[in-house]
């Protein structure tokens, strides 16, 4: 009967992570947020081993959650199925099993706290908030699906990451969500009705603070800079092959050409558009240099993702994720700008146990006989002509203030954000619909627009607010352009100018309950 029992309770902790999974966009059924609230409930459940039976039920909601969030990483071992296609359930298994082990410490977290009345929402909403920040920074941090960026990116309750940032509207979701517990609890009955109107009430200012910030949306400047984004629907499968490189090449080319009532001041190639390092293909003698010039018109500039190759100076040889700003000019093409990736994907762009896996064969993933190398901490670029932009490559348009630190330690805040990423390695997933909603937080959080250019979708134009413009989405498959006009930037945010500090306010809020109880146990 016990044995049905505990077996009964886990099975009902893994259903609770899958049902806040998947309250994520692009699924949305946002009832699943009440995943949280069945966790907690489990997590007060009584056990002869508190922790222990803490750590496994936090881990198996984490199990689900994260199996929901990260399973499209299958996709890119499919790839090549002969060769790397045995390895994806084992990615899946390992990456949202070691994921899910931050939801186990923060469960024991919750459980050492001790805390038994209405304030064990807070301290629940602070260990689960702090582990989820802690795995979006511990050694390099992969902060995918914060729970906070469970509302749609453009939704009114998406706007106090304005204010809070990501991680402290992770805490308010999670308290928001977790609320209904308390409301099912013998202890604390007295307690049921101010707890639901306290949580109707915040629900109910979350709603209305994004919807008065929306009401204000700035139109864009007469004199604002057009762009076109290319989406040359390059299947990953094929891109890799040295004969398709002139075809991809001519791709990009001729959907750059597209005829247009007035040719876009920017045009931009998404990250690693070409299969080639761009010295190469700007070398002497290479017959890609000359055409991309006859490509362009003068005074346009483009922004591409490329790989690149420099030579130390121990005379290694480094290759770089970059994107470069190239204009052209009467006397042919000049470089302007250069980013070069900051953070970089483990086992993806650099691999931590690299003998290992290139027996194992996880290098030829990357296409590149050598690991990436890391740039310079990150800083906007201004390239001639064009307005200070912020480069984010591939998976840094996860990070919640990446964009907030190169603006505090240069003095500089762009006018915008740009996102190239090849997100073909997931195919017709959910894994880019995902990334585009991550990305437009980086939007809200700092008060910039951000543009997103990928080869096989999802490409936007995403306002200082996290929405996607009208007219300015290619999906997934599709091939074509996109032409806009550049949003324009809001004012610094509050969470540009303070960071997290509020966030660590609110664990603060999270701490205090667990500290009297402490206080009134040793008196």
């Amino acid at each position: 009967m016990i044995g049905r029992g505990a077996w009964a309770l886990r099975l009902w902790a893994l259903c609770a992570g899958l049902a806040a999974g998947l309250a994520h966009p692009p699924f949305g059924v946002l009832p699943g947020l009440l995943g949280y609230a069945l966790l907690l409930a489990l997590l007060d459940r009584p056990s002869e081993r508190p922790l222990r039976s803490a750590f496994l039920r936090g881990w198996l909601a984490g199990l689900g959650y994260f199996a929901i969030g990260v399973w499209w990483v299958v996709e890119a071992f499919l790839v090549d199925v002969a060769a790397h296609g045995w390895m994806a359930p084992f990615a899946l298994v390992l990456l949202a099993g070691g994921l899910a082990l931050f939801w186990g410490l923060a469960a024991v977290l919750y459980r050492l706290a001790g805390v038994s009345n209405m304030a064990r929402v807070l301290v629940f909403a602070g260990a689960f908030g702090l582990l989820e920040w802690i795995r979006g920074h511990i050694f390099t941090g992969f902060p995918w699906n914060l729970p906070g960026e469970t509302w749609a990116a453009g939704s009114a309750p998406s706007q106090a990451a304005a204010v809070l940032g990501s991680y402290g509207l992770t805490w308010v979701t999670l308290a928001l969500a977790a609320g209904p517990a308390v409301l099912f609890d013998p202890v604390d009955r007295r307690y049921r009705a101010l707890a639901a109107a306290l949580g109707v009430g915040a629900l109910a200012s979350l709603y209305a603070f994004g919807l008065g910030r929306l009401s204000h949306a700035a139109r864009p400047a007469p004199d604002a800079p057009s762009l076109r984004i290319v989406q040359a629907m390059i299947d990953q499968k094929e891109k890799w092959r040295p004969e398709n490189l002139r075809l991809i090449f001519q791709t990009y080319v001729g959907l750059s050409q597209r005829p247009s009532s007035k040719p876009p001041s920017l045009v931009i190639w998404p990250e690693g558009a070409l299969p080639a390092v761009i010295d190469d293909l700007l070398g002497p003698g290479s017959p890609y240099g000359p055409a991309l010039v006859a490509a362009l018109v003068d005074g346009q500039t483009l922004l591409m993702g490329a790989n690149r190759v420099e030579l130390a100076p121990s005379g290694d040889v480094r290759y770089f994720n970059s994107l470069v700003a190239m204009r052209r000019e009467a006397e042919g093409l000049r470089v302007t700008g250069v980013y070069d990736k900051h953070r970089l994907v483990p086992f993806g762009e650099f691999l931590p146990f690299g003998k290992v896996a290139t027996k194992i064969g996880v290098r030829s993933l990357v296409h590149m006989p050598e690991d990436f190398t890391a740039g310079p901490p990150p800083a906007a670029i201004a390239p001639w002509g064009v307005p200070a932009v912020q480069p984010l490559i591939c998976y840094e348009a996860l990070f919640p203030g990446f964009t907030r630190a190169a603006v505090k330690r240069t003095g500089i805040r762009p006018a915008w954000i740009l996102n190239v990423s090849n997100d073909a390695w997931f195919g017709q997933t959910s894994g880019p619909l995902q990334h585009l909603n991550l990305a437009s937080y980086r939007a809200i959080e700092e008060g910039l627009p951000i543009v997103r250019s990928t080869p096989t979708g999802v490409s936007a134009v995403i306002d200082a607010y996290g929405r996607v413009l009208p007219e300015a989405r290619l999906g997934l498959g599709q091939l074509g352009v996109i032409d806009a006009v550049l949003p324009p930037a809001l004012k610094p945010t509050v969470y540009g100018r303070v960071g997290d500090l509020p966030f660590g306010l609110l664990l603060l809020a999270s701490a205090l309950p667990a500290l009297a109880y402490r206080v009134r146990r040793t008196r």
